[in-house]
């Protein structure tokens, strides 16, 4: 039951698109993850996502429509829609969402992470 400092998490990591477990509850997942550049377009056939900017912004493109979100918003991403973040700087986003969500959702590809590590 220790407190956690998301800049001191967000400082452990180095590599874009690459997500880390901060904190889990109720078989959700709190996770950090930094982003830049465009993702891949892809869906989660049950799970819903809710991607909140900590600093930064980036759009979420969902193939007919782009949706900016700058920092202090957030975005939920219900399950079954195709989406794709894009950032064109660094963005710090904090996810929360189901343990079983993979990153990639039905796409496996270089972005994939099949085990985000807990940090």
């Amino acid at each position: 039951m220790d407190k956690i400092n998301i800049q001191e998490k967000l400082n452990l990591i180095t590599d874009y698109w690459k997500p880390i477990i901060v904190g889990e509850l109720n078989k959700q997942q709190v996770r950090l993850v930094k982003i830049k550049g465009e993702f891949v377009m892809h869906k989660h056939e049950n799970e819903d996502e809710l991607f909140l900017v900590i600093k930064g912004c980036f759009k979420m493109d969902y193939g007919d429509r782009i949706v900016h979100i700058n920092e202090g918003e957030f975005i939920i991403i219900p399950k079954g829609v195709k989406h794709r973040p894009i950032a064109d700087t660094e963005a710090h986003l904090l996810l929360f969402e189901p343990e079983t969500v993979l990153n990639t959702g039905d796409v496996k590809n270089s972005f994939t992470v099949n085990s985000p590590e807990k940090k």
